[in-house]
């Protein structure tokens, strides 16, 4: 159950990598009302099963706490990474918002039955190392006139990585809030946009897809795959794991034509694949030590 609720995880990180695609091809709307529109499609797959499984919306009553954690994790960490992405650098403003694997690695030494060892934290550092290489191709310059951009990164990383963790902790709850919580998000983005943003229509049939793609893969299943995968895999590696989006985010990217390939993104691979493998080293020895003898 834990191997497979880890692959089911890290679906989540597949589908995160085709953000960037999915957003540089859905034209120039604002980023609240993108946000908006992406929860509310992203929401649609949990409201059909509610339709079809009438039942399932007992499932919705939940404690406050959990409504609460669900809400400011998804909401919470759109917000504050635009607020970064405004106020800062693009480059700087995203290599500070991608400290959150490094810290879910290493929050989840607080978590019941989890134990941090060293090989955890190697495995995180080498993909943090991984991701420089991606997101600071172009040099890393901090200035404190950006002061307000970098502490919404730091507080986005932290704001995901917290809510990653404390979902490990309601690990009873099921995923069907997932659906209350993406609604949430998409009702708080769109009065963010009234009162931040000028509405800004997709122009073209393939824009629209590309929203379309947005909602239904990295704003939305990804986010049902990634609270069954915290709730029940392994989140340690999960969270090692999660450094390969920049990377696989760029493959897709070169593979599209949006980028050139370099020496920086091979580089970039073997240290999020070496963190990787590094990390999940107990889930290789463990499935070696268990796997069925053959019979003489």
């Amino acid at each position: 159950m834990k191997f497979k609720a880890t692959l089911i995880g890290f679906s989540a990180i597949l589908m995160w990598s085709l953000l960037a695609l999915f957003t540089a091809a859905s034209g120039k709307m604002p980023p609240f009302q993108l946000s908006a529109i992406c929860f509310l499609i992203g929401s649609l797959p949990g409201i059909v099963v509610l339709a079809v499984k009438p039942e399932r919306f007992a499932l919705l009553k939940q404690p406050a706490k959990v409504w609460i954690t669900g809400i400011a994790g998804l909401f919470g960490y759109h917000f504050l990474y635009f607020t970064a992405l405004r106020n800062a650098p693009a480059v700087e403003a995203g290599l500070i918002a991608y400290l959150w694997p490094l810290l879910i690695v290493v929050g989840s030494a607080l978590l019941p039955g989890e134990r941090l060892r060293w090989y955890h934290i190697a495995g995180a550092l080498a993909g943090l190392g991984g991701t420089i290489l991606i997101v600071a191709r172009n040099g890393v310059a901090f200035d404190e006139a950006y002061t307000l951009g970098y502490g919404a990164a730091f507080l986005c990383a932290f704001t995901w990585s917290g809510y990653s963790l404390l979902t490990r902790r309601f690990d009873a709850v099921s995923t069907d809030v997932v659906t209350g919580f993406c609604l949430a998000t998409s009702i708080l983005s769109f009065l963010c946009h009234l009162g931040l943003e000028t509405t800004i229509w997709p122009q073209t049939a393939f824009e629209w897809l590309a929203v379309a793609g947005l909602g239904l893969l990295p704003v939305g299943a990804a986010f049902y795959a990634w609270d069954f995968g915290v709730k029940n895999g392994d989140i340690q590696l999960l969270g090692v794991a999660s450094y390969a989006a920049p990377v696989l985010s760029t493959l897709v990217l070169i593979l599209f034509g949006f980028a050139e390939p370099s020496w920086r993104i091979a580089a970039a691979c073997l240290l999020v694949t070496g963190g990787a493998v590094l990390a999940a080293r107990d889930m290789v020895f463990r499935k070696s030590r268990t796997a069925p003898q053959p019979a003489e």
